[in-house]
């Protein structure tokens, strides 16, 4: 009686929870394995960024993308000053093989870029854009921290105002065609979530669960001592009604998640400037110097540290 009144008085306040799940490990990628997974996809950046995307043998061959032991890099060209007619800057942008709809993934994380002008993200999206839903599970710009995780979808797709999730909700309305398809996102609470406070502290994991009931991301930094065991151990069977409140959660209230979501692929890159990093008040507001663009053409050492350094991805289904 007392757990059912629990229920009633949470759905009352808005504050719905839906229970997590058990699943099994069904991959387990590291290092070489990433390059085998993924695809490189040198496409124009559709958020026009002052990026040239390059395909995996560019990436190689030009130290871009390596592998040593249990890592996984990615980085940028950052030893050219580029003509500013020219191309934007060399980077990555790599996409996995395999689409997921129902799913646990969990993201062990090194290090991310950081840097004035960058914009890093790890997501999901589906193939029609965006009837097939989109999931931002790491992503900001210019190392403004904390992370973002944001939904971006087609029309019909809210948020409620009070959810049960440690992070702050930016607005809810999830349609692309809103606020300049800005999404429903959530600024998660801990500091150490993004940018170089995130690689101060060694990374850390990130992980989504995506079910029809809704949406969940948690993060956890490397040190952090409420990390469940099976997660930073990569275990082969996961339960992710043990990982306490997330710091993001988008629920189906008033969102049909699985008419707004389709079949996913997951997508790793890193662009600059372009509309979200290049956005002159943004730009102005973090303190960088000079223009977005003007920046990252003139200052290739400053993109040094503008790495993603990956120990692990774990899917599980």
């Amino acid at each position: 009686m007392a757990t059912r009144l629990a229920s009633i008085l949470c759905l009352a306040l808005g504050l719905r929870q839906v229970l997590g799940a058990t699943y099994s490990q069904t991959s387990s990628i590291s290092g070489s394995q990433f390059l085998s997974a993924f695809t490189w996809q040198a496409i124009t950046d559709p958020t026009h960024g002052r990026v040239r995307y390059v395909d995996q043998a560019s990436a190689l061959n030009q130290n871009l993308t390596f592998v040593s032991g249990d890592h996984f890099v990615i980085q940028p060209d950052f030893t050219n000053t580029l003509d500013p007619n020219g191309a934007g800057r060399d980077s990555n942008r790599i996409q996995s093989n395999q689409a997921y709809e129902t799913a646990v993934m969990i993201f062990n994380i090194r290090h991310m870029p950081q840097g004035c002008g960058t914009w890093p993200a790890v997501w999901t999206v589906g193939a029609d854009w965006p009837n097939n839903g989109e999931v931002d599970i790491l992503e900001g710009v210019n190392d403004q921290g904390s992370n973002t995780a944001t939904l971006h979808t087609s029309s019909g797709c809210s948020m409620p105002a009070s959810r049960s999730m440690t992070g702050t909700a930016l607005q809810n309305n999830c349609n692309v065609a809103v606020n300049s398809n800005a999404g429903c996102g959530v600024r998660l609470s801990d500091t150490r979530s993004y940018g170089p406070t995130f690689n101060a502290n060694g990374g850390g994991w990130y992980a989504m669960e995506r079910r029809n009931t809704g949406i969940k991301v948690w993060f956890w930094s490397r040190n952090d001592g409420s990390v469940p065991a099976e997660v930073k151990n990569g275990a082969t069977s996961i339960n992710t009604s043990n990982w306490g409140t997330p710091a993001a959660f988008f629920p189906d209230d008033s969102c049909d998640i699985s008419s707004h979501f389709g079949p996913n692929n997951i997508v790793i890159d890193l662009t600059f400037c372009g509309d979200f990093a290049g956005n002159s008040a943004i730009y102005a507001q973090s303190g960088c110097p000079s223009t977005c663009v003007d920046f990252v053409n003139n200052n290739p050492s400053a993109f040094r540290n503008a790495y993603f350094d990956f120990q692990w991805l774990k899917i599980y289904q």
